[in-house]
């Protein structure tokens, strides 16, 4: 089994209906929940706006603090979902699922393991 990183690719100024945001929790509850069934899921959690971040760099035990994201965004990564699944095939499958839950793009990204 290989562990994969499904992020939501989200476009910045992206606003949702309070109606609209309800029905893509709903969604992606459901979804979730197919995962758990399916026993792939491992953890998901949604991320702040991007104008909430703060950059940090150490350089020489001096660390240096920035607001907000590194550079301007056209897009940002709006949450994160790991499953742990047989191979990439699997893995885009799920992801055409929250794709469609969410209606943003979604990118799979396998995570490697190093011996432990």
């Amino acid at each position: 089994m290989v562990q994969y990183m499904l992020s939501n690719i989200t476009p910045a100024g992206r606003t949702l209906a309070p109606e609209q945001l309800q029905q893509v929790i709903q969604d992606v509850t459901a979804v979730t929940g197919e995962m758990q069934s399916a026993g792939v899921w491992v953890f998901a959690m949604p991320l702040a706006d991007p104008a909430s971040a703060t950059v940090v760099s150490s350089r020489d035990g001096a660390i240096t603090l920035a607001d907000g994201p590194f550079a301007e965004l056209k897009e940002y990564v709006g949450g994160i979902t790991v499953i742990d699944v047989a191979d990439l095939d699997a893995a885009v499958a799920w992801a055409g699922k929250v794709s469609e839950a969410t209606g943003l793009d979604i990118e799979v990204r396998p995570a490697p393991s190093f011996g432990g």
